[in-house]
């Protein structure tokens, strides 16, 4: 990205330029636009010449800021500037941005060094940050790092428009949009998490991608299988299962749950003891792969209810696994800052969060459509780490 040396820069734009931004200042929040003109000042970074129309907020706010601090500006490094460059992408587009927890360091720990979908090495130029739920904010929780690529290919699609592509591009031998087959797996099954689902159907979703850090699950299930996927990646993991088989309810999903591992422990081994975490990782998600390993789970899941998963997940977070930490969220934080009311979009209802996500999930599948309001609590993919 190519910023401005100057104010002198800041003038030079076409007439059809002026248009077109015209046309976009007309969704944007003038007080957005000052904020970022002005946070823009305070790390000595003019932005960039083409968003800056004579007189419009962003201006406004860069020449108040500049007036303000003058030389005594911040430093400016590459996750500020991403920050800067996240938040203009976003008030460009009318879209909201929750500032009370997306900062600079949220995007460092958010930040990956492989796309998660495609699994190939991210370049700075290639890294995009992306809104999983399209219909929420840029909002902690809703963010991923993603290759420009998927990011493109994602759009605005639902979790099971994702899975249809996969059909497509395994039909076809080939890919849809630049992804193949795997690649549109990974990313629905990274949709889901933050898609409200009935118990039984969340459980029925393969974990062919990990979720990545700070990501928040507003599926039970999906936390439990995320967790127990985990621990197998840590050297002591199958000892703490152990004590997880412990805590569950009931012979009948112990049985359940042991069979589990004994589908997904093979392929564990198969990655060999000098499997980097990488490699490890994505052998463990590629064991969901598997039908064996899918068919276990839904046995053991299945023998469960929501609230039978939530007390686990409760248990879990109150320390029963040693080393193992689980964050949990109330209903009302789990989504707060989303701005679901207005379907991610910035305006004057935008800050209140809502129960339940529209456009989410498919039209006729009322149940797929409850928020984790009516959950006792939503896991934060990011841990147990």
């Amino acid at each position: 990205m190519r910023w401005a040396r100057g104010p002198a820069a800041l003038k030079r734009k076409s007439t059809m330029a002026q248009i077109l931004l015209d046309f976009a200042a007309a969704r944007t929040e003038p007080q957005i636009g000052f904020d970022l003109g002005w946070d823009h000042a305070r790390h000595g970074l003019p932005p960039p010449a083409a968003h800056c129309q004579h007189g419009n907020a962003l201006l406004r706010g860069w020449r108040a800021g500049h007036a303000c601090f003058g030389a005594r500006t911040r430093t400016a490094p590459r996750r500020v500037r991403l920050w800067l460059a996240l938040r203009l992408h976003a008030w460009l587009r009318g879209r909201a941005f929750e500032l009370a927890d997306v900062t600079p360091h949220y995007l460092g720990q958010i930040e990956v060094l492989h796309c998660p979908i495609t699994r190939v090495p991210l370049l700075p130029t290639e890294q995009s940050v992306d809104r999983v739920c399209d219909a929420a904010a840029y909002a902690a929780g809703n963010l991923a790092m993603l290759s420009a690529q998927v990011n493109r290919a994602k759009g605005g699609l639902r979790w099971d428009q994702a899975l249809q592509r996969a059909r497509q591009a395994e039909a076809g031998g080939g890919s849809v949009d630049g992804l193949d087959a795997a690649a549109w797996r990974r990313l629905a099954t990274l949709i889901s998490f933050v898609t409200p689902l009935p118990h039984a159907q969340a459980a029925a979703v393969p974990l062919h991608v990990l979720p990545p850090n700070r990501l928040r699950l507003l599926n039970p299930v999906q936390g439990l299988q995320a967790l127990i996927t985990r621990e197998l990646a840590r050297p002591d993991g199958t000892r703490r299962l152990r004590a997880l088989a412990a805590l569950l309810p009931g012979e009948t999903s112990r049985v359940a749950f042991h069979r589990l591992l004994s589908a997904l422990l093979p392929r564990r081994l198969e990655a060999g003891q000098d499997a980097d975490a990488l490699q490890l990782r994505h052998a463990l998600e590629d064991a969901w792969a598997g039908e064996c390993v899918n068919r276990s789970w839904q046995r053991f899941a299945l023998a469960l209810d929501e609230a039978a998963v939530e007390r686990l997940l409760q248990r879990c977070a109150a320390g029963a696994l040693t080393a193992t930490r689980v964050l949990l969220h109330e209903p009302d934080s789990a989504t707060e800052g989303w701005a679901l009311q207005s379907g991610g979009w910035a305006g004057a209802g935008a800050a209140a969060p809502r129960k339940v996500i529209a456009a989410a999930v498919p039209a006729g599948r009322g149940a797929a459509a409850r928020m984790a309001g009516e959950r006792t609590r939503t896991a934060d993919g990011h841990l147990p780490a």
